[in-house]
């Protein structure tokens, strides 16, 4: 699929030896919030892919090394088996912990220290947020997620919570796969860019997902430059390892405030 894609900007690394990751400092900046992807790291690389072949253990080992890099600043993590659907949920203010749910790729709240969770090794991690509202949401776009309009799911979830206009949300589709690196059959192709298609195809989900965004009126979209795939010495990517790899995990939140 040939489109224009929006600005691209880069997220940057974080000096934090134990979890090694990416942020979008910019936004950090601009909207006091806490948004980034972990990376490969370094060995056997991080993966926190829960539902993978890797011993649970090990992966928990990582995730208790994930909540204890974000603090107090975050005493709440969310997360889900993630199923390629639609399902979006509104988090309201809970106890301290994990809340781990089932069957939703996407999740949304305005309750400061709850840090958003989503995993990924190509997919696309969207980041939704109302600024004026303090308002998230955490989305994980894959072709079918895309496909099913979970952008439109996620933005629809937005506006009814946070009483917000479309223009009032910011995007960002962060670090996934890029259109030269994305392979897909006819029928795929069809289903994303409602176009006949012959096989194979290449399509860019985040240009899918920008153009979606341009649809509905969101206020402003950026993307990440960088590729899982040909990027794969940063990022874990499903494609590039032939389905060996674990899973990144991508985060959104804004945090409890410092205590004096």
């Amino acid at each position: 699929m040939t489109a224009v894609l929006p600005e691209s900007v880069a997220e940057s690394p974080v000096s934090e030896p134990t979890v090694p990751r990416l942020e979008l400092t910019e936004w950090a900046e601009r909207y006091g919030l806490v948004a980034g992807i972990t990376t490969r790291g370094t060995g056997a690389g991080f993966s926190l892919g829960l539902w993978t072949e890797e011993p649970v253990g090990r992966v928990m080992t990582r995730w208790r090394a994930f909540q204890a890099a974000f603090g107090e600043r975050f005493p709440t993590i969310i997360l889900s088996h993630q199923v390629h659907g639609t399902a979006v949920a509104w988090h309201p203010t809970t106890a301290a912990g994990w809340q781990i749910t089932d069957g939703l790729d996407g999740h949304a709240t305005a309750a400061p220290g709850h840090l958003l969770t989503v995993t990924v090794a190509d997919c696309i991690p969207v980041y939704l947020v109302v600024p004026q509202r303090r308002v998230a949401a955490l989305l994980h776009a894959g072709w079918r997620g895309t496909a099913g309009k979970i952008l439109e799911r996620g933005v629809e979830l937005l506006r009814r919570e946070a009483h917000c206009m479309m223009g009032d949300i910011v995007m960002h589709c962060g670090v996934g796969i890029c259109g030269r690196c994305y392979e897909v059959d006819s029928e795929v192709y069809e289903r994303l860019t409602r176009r006949p298609g012959q096989q194979p195809q290449h399509v860019d989900l985040r240009a899918v997902l920008a153009a979606q965004a341009a649809e509905l009126g969101l206020g402003a979209t950026t993307v990440s430059p960088f590729c899982t795939a040909h990027d794969h010495d940063r990022f874990l990517s499903h494609r590039a390892s032939s389905g060996r790899d674990g899973r990144l995990v991508a985060y959104l939140g804004f945090p409890l405030p410092e205590r004096a």
